[in-house]
């Protein structure tokens, strides 16, 4: 399975144009918007039509700058997959996310991030390799500079759920880094539009 994981967009329509082309040339079969789609307005139009028009599968989890209404907006409209706290079973991979963050309007507990994560994991049955999604990157990395302290719940669900790919945005100096916590790859996409196979 191939996927286009990106986040950390604001708004920036061009660069949405860029990845829904980037995403047919790969021949992608889903792409994974990982929040703060919208710009600073809230302003979310002209960044799924692109993909749509490329006949791409997108889904899509919250960041701190987008709701669960936007996104429940986007995804009625545009046909979406939210994996906010729901999963995507393709064959034997194994797709769950939590999204929101620790900062701003739209944030989680550290309990609610780990149950959140945990029941849509639980829920999977029969997979191989699974692919957690969470818009906030995980405590205790590199991710965060040492500065931006990162979610322990988040940190938890890796611990515990071993993931065989963990991505993440929200740090935007930190975009295209990886790490390794275990046995999961841990992948900040933010605006770089990743190209991850399973």
């Amino acid at each position: 399975m191939k996927i286009l994981a990106l986040s950390d967009v604001h708004g920036d329509r061009l660069f949405m144009q860029e990845m829904a082309e980037k995403g047919a040339e790969e021949k992608v079969d889903l792409v994974i918007l990982a929040g703060d789609l919208a710009d600073h307005n809230g302003d979310t139009k002209g960044l799924i039509g692109p993909f749509k028009e490329k006949g791409l599968e997108v889904a899509i989890i919250p960041g701190n700058h987008e709701g669960l209404a936007e996104v429940n907006f986007l995804t009625e409209k545009y046909g979406l997959k939210n994996l906010h706290g729901y999963v995507i079973k393709v064959g034997d991979i194994g797709i769950f996310g939590c999204g929101y963050a620790d900062i701003g309007i739209h944030q989680l507990s550290e309990r609610q991030f780990f149950e959140t994560l945990k029941k849509a994991h639980d829920s999977l049955k029969g997979v191989k390799k699974k692919l957690m999604v969470t818009h906030v990157q995980p405590s205790d990395s590199i991710l965060g500079l040492g500065i931006f302290p990162g979610s322990e719940g988040v940190r938890k669900a890796i611990e515990e759920l071993k993931p065989d790919i963990h991505i993440c945005g929200h740090i935007h100096e930190t975009h295209g880094i990886e790490e390794m916590i275990g046995s999961t790859r841990v992948i900040n996409v933010g605006k770089t539009g990743k190209i991850i196979e399973l």
